[in-house]
């Protein structure tokens, strides 16, 4: 496929050099088709499958809305323009979730964005409020909304729909194909591209379960991530209080660990994905909503500490792993007595391994916060160059820099860090002074 220099330039700004399959297909029929319906597994690009699409119909001399994103949760909506903003379109993005503090929203809007993304409850709360104009709106992408449906949206995600009178383009984005397509939308013949996997497509996921003599699992869940070392995992829970119980009982047992779940306030679930993916931590405790719509990447192992309910629940967790053609490994905790849920009825292989009761070692990186960010006019060069030149660091010492609006968090490694801090903390980071601190380790309490 032929690009123009324009779409080149964002895909070196994303230091990718061609388009894949689901990109090239979604390109074409976002551009020349009213309806699209794209059907995809998370980690295959779909994110960019849209957006890149959505920048040739902006233009510059409108200064409404041009462009809805709608995403079912905070998470999705912020991954999705964190791929906008690294893009460098020159187009304004905003985005609006629960949480998030409405009056800095409101005065992000009164200089309208192109690109507005946002979670259902919170774009039909200032529809309602009348915080920004809707004519403009000619594109609207409902991404994952068969999960936005299962979340209790569909109201909401109704209400906004009926508000926007001016649509010309419509894609709807789901990673599974087993989904229906929501009669308010009143779209009966999208344009589909089906990239999800095929029954004889399966992953390549090694699936076993591990038996446990003890109802309570965990010193099993303890043995199993012995054996694993320090690869990054994920391990599922059903609830909130289990998440935060089985964390705290692993760090007992001497597993570093950070866990996640949706009674967290928002802050607090960012510093917990940001240290899972820096590398601060190996392994997250989550509950389901860490299954999808998420940006983690390399994760070669997901435990199920808890079975969920539903098949799709189920596939939704293993999605985590074996991806872009990645070997991958899920595994079961099962009581002695426990039988496997209905919606698996093949044969799991068990699991056995050799007694090992050594914790992997702790991450030789931390993370170091500081409270200044993009809207601070801050780059990861400029964080870079600080902490190598003030707080005379190695390019070895530093890991993954990640920016937020008001907050910049870095991997540093935990052997340098009271010196970086001694040297950095009266220093002044492109002309300001910040405060420099680490992110204490997540604990239950």
């Amino acid at each position: 496929m032929q690009l123009d220099d324009k779409i080149q330039s964002l895909l070196n700004n994303l230091e990718i050099e061609q388009l894949n399959q689901i990109q090239e297909d979604s390109f074409r029929s976002i551009q020349n088709r009213p309806d699209t319906l794209l059907l995809a597994p998370t980690g295959s690009g779909k994110t960019l499958a849209f957006l890149l699409p959505i920048f040739t119909k902006l233009k510059p001399e409108e200064k409404r809305v041009q462009c809805l994103i709608l995403a079912p949760s905070r998470e999705l909506a912020l991954q999705i323009e964190q791929v906008w903003r690294k893009m460098s379109t020159g187009f304004k993005v905003n985005i609006c979730y629960g949480g998030h503090n409405m009056a800095v929203e409101i005065q992000n809007l009164s200089e309208p964005p192109a690109v507005l993304i946002g979670t259902p409850g919170r774009i039909a709360d200032h529809i309602t409020r009348k915080t920004f104009d809707l004519s403009g709106i000619q594109t609207l992408v409902l991404d994952e909304f068969d999960k936005s449906l299962s979340l209790g949206f569909h109201d909401q995600m109704e209400f906004i729909y009926g508000h926007l009178r001016k649509l010309k383009t419509r894609v709807l984005v789901s990673a599974t194909s087993k989904i229906k397509i929501p009669e308010f939308t009143k779209i009966t013949q999208p344009w589909v591209l089906n990239f999800t996997r095929e029954e004889d497509e399966k992953p390549d996921l090694k699936l076993y379960k591990v038996i446990s003599e003890s109802k309570d699992k965990i010193d099993r869940l303890f043995e199993l991530i012995c054996h694993l070392g320090s690869e990054p995992s994920i391990i599922f829970c059903n609830h909130r209080e289990t998440t935060m119980r089985t964390s705290d009982l692993l760090w007992q047992m001497g597993i570093e660990n950070a866990y996640f779940h949706g009674g967290m306030d928002q802050l607090d679930r960012e510093k917990a994905l940001i240290r899972f993916r820096n590398g601060s931590v190996k392994f997250l405790v989550a509950s389901d909503l860490a299954a999808r719509g998420l940006d983690i990447p390399f994760v070669k192992h997901v435990i199920h500490y808890h079975l969920p309910l539903k098949n799709e629940d189920f596939v939704h967790r293993n999605g985590r792993t074996a991806r872009m053609n990645a070997e991958g490994f899920a595994y079961l905790l099962l009581h002695r007595n426990e039988h496997q849920p209905e919606y698996l009825n093949q044969k799991i292989e068990e699991f056995i391994f050799p007694e090992n009761t050594t914790p992997p070692a702790f991450s030789e990186f931390t993370t170091l916060y500081i409270n200044g960010g993009k809207k601070d006019k801050l780059s990861k060069g400029d964080v870079l160059g600080f902490l190598a030149k003030k707080g005379n660091l190695q390019k070895e010492d530093i890991g993954v820099i990640e920016l937020k609006d008001f907050m910049a968090f870095v991997a540093v490694k935990k052997s340098v860090v009271k010196s970086l801090i001694n040297a950095i903390q009266n220093e002044k980071l492109k002309g300001k002074k910040y405060k420099y601190g680490i992110e204490s380790e997540q604990k239950f309490a």
